[in-house]
């Protein structure tokens, strides 16, 4: 097992991307043959009712965690939700699931994102590069079905 640090979570519904505030968390590959992952995630209470709803309808979540360091580019999770333990201010939120082997393209969804504000040319190379390092949050594009 290798156990890292968990630095954000978000969750998709839909083309919706919802950030989960965390005091802190913890993940995990279990490096087993189902290529299974724990997610452990330290929340503020405004979040418990929709991990707990999830639970009881057995419902698959999209979890998008950034890894170790907050400059690392998010990975896409198909998780469940194992357990809700409910503290003080916070709870305990624990996810199992598995990695989405998916291409990242970050990259083409901030460029999309940055011509739809209408930039171009030096401007938008100058954008494109600061925002690849800083890595804002964006929400998913529209993708035809």
């Amino acid at each position: 097992m290798k156990t890292f640090r968990l630095i954000s979570l978000q969750v998709v519904d839909d083309e919706n991307i919802t950030d989960i505030e965390m005091k802190d968390g913890l993940i995990i590959n279990k490096e087993d043959e189902k290529n299974t992952w724990l997610l452990e995630a330290f929340v503020k209470n405004d979040h418990v009712h929709y991990f707990e709803d999830a639970c009881k309808e057995d419902k698959d979540i999209v979890a998008k965690v950034v890894i170790t360091k907050k400059d690392n580019d998010p990975a896409s999770f198909k998780t469940k939700v194992c357990s809700v333990i409910k503290l003080e201010e916070h709870a305990s939120v624990m996810l199992k699931g598995t990695l989405h082997k998916t291409r990242n393209d970050y990259a083409e969804i901030l460029l999309e994102h940055l011509i739809d504000k209408g930039l171009s040319g030096q401007e938008l190379l100058n954008e494109f590069k600061t925002n690849m390092l800083v890595k804002p949050r964006l929400v998913l594009p529209k993708r035809p079905s």
